[in-house]
Formats: structure tokens, sequence, C-alpha cells
């Protein structure tokens, strides 16, 4: 079962949204899916602890450098999707999630610095795969970006990624309330009251196009996916 592995050096990047997003829409098919959250702020933790959390999504707290990779292998023994949450510093326990997956997404802001630090996390990625002779498929994801404004830096960081020919989703996350919402109220998207959080319809819209995307790269590659459209 595939293994999705959230990392980046940077912390603030947005990897835990990312990371309850897609695991959230995946849950919503009506997959079983595990959340392993290895940041040391809790941030998976703290939205799973709130009411609202599907019943077929798991959120396993409790990891460390030296238990990371067998908490992996045994939450890909059960559920049809994992999805790792790293904290945002280059350690062994990056390292090793890396080493476990079948797809790594790199969050990274439209800003120059932070798309040099995405730039680390993609040379680890390679060191890793050096190291464990085998592929290991990633992509950029651009978060926090307007649905309406293509500022002209995110543009050249993104002809700059793809030059060196680095992967990047065509799906962004938008900078919504919605989001943030999340973890204030718990639960989904879909359980948010649009009366109280603006823009909900399209923040959906957003994260369905994000998940459909990371399931299609599995599809694509050699990863079992589980049906879920």
């Amino acid at each position: 079962m595939p293994t999705i592995v959230f990392a980046s050096p940077k912390g603030g990047a947005g990897k835990s949204t990312a990371a309850v997003i897609l695991a959230t829409e995946l849950a919503s098919k009506g997959v079983a899916v595990t959340v392993i959250d290895a940041d040391p702020n809790k941030p998976v933790s703290q939205w799973a602890a709130r009411a609202g959390r599907p019943n077929n999504l798991t959120v396993v707290a409790d990891v460390s450098e030296a238990s990371i990779i067998d908490d992996i292998d045994s939450a890909a023994e059960s559920a049809p999707f994992v999805i790792v949450d790293l904290e945002g510093t280059a350690s062994m326990t990056v390292a090793y999630a890396i080493s476990r997956a079948d797809l790594v997404i790199v969050p990274t802001q439209g800003s120059q610095l932070d798309a040099a630090e995405a730039a680390k996390a993609v040379k680890l990625i390679k060191r890793q795969e050096r190291a464990f002779k085998k592929a290991i498929p990633y992509a950029i994801l651009f978060t926090r970006t307007s649905s309406a404004i293509r500022p002209r830096t995110l543009q050249h960081i993104q002809a700059e990624f793809r030059k060196h020919e680095v992967a990047a989703f065509e799906t962004q996350i938008h900078e919504r309330e919605a989001y943030r919402a999340l973890f204030s109220f718990g639960g989904t998207l879909a359980s948010l009251d649009p009366r109280h959080v603006s823009n909900l319809a399209a923040a959906i819209v957003n994260a369905r196009a994000f998940a459909g995307e990371v399931v299609a790269m599995l599809r694509g590659g050699t990863a079992a996916v589980a049906e879920v459209a």
C-alpha cells in the first residue's frame, strides 16, 4: 500500500495542512488512512483530538527516529494509504521516512528562500535513492498561493524547477480560510459550516483536485493504489 511522505527542511511550508487535506479527502472516499505525525509540534495530532475526525482515519503520534521505519511498515500492512507528516528539519527521522516513500511531496511557498529549502529536500531524496538503490518519486507542491494572481516570482521559481527537471504538482494549495479553520474546529472541509467559513466550496474543489493528482501520480508509478474514484 502506498506511503506518501511530506518533507521540507523549512518549518511553515504547509506540510501539515496539505497532509490533513489529503488524508481527509482520501478518507471521504471510504478507504482507511493512517497518518504518522512525526512533527514534534504534533499539529496533526492536535487536529485529530478535535471532534469530527473520520472514523477510518487513524493518527499515530508516538514516533521517534528509532521507531519511524517500523511505524511506517506496520501502518502499511493495515491501511490502504499511509501519510507521513515530518518535522521541518533535515534529520535521520526524515531520511528514514523518505526511504520508505512511494511518493514524497515537498511543499513550498512561492518565494526564493522557500524554493532553496525545497531544493535541499530534493537533494536529500536523491541521496536516499543512491543509498537504497531505488527510485523515490517526488514532486514539489506550491502552497499558500493565490487562486487569482500568479506573481512573477512564482513563475520564475516554477521555470527554474522545470529547467532542472524537478517535477511539480499542477494543483497548488491556495491560501484559504477553510484550511486554517480545519485546525481550529477539527473535522473535514465537508463538515465545516459555510456560514462561518468564507469560500468553502472553492477550498473543497482545490482539495479534491490535489488528492486526485496524488492518486494519479501513484497510479502512474508502481505502487498499488486503492480504488478511491
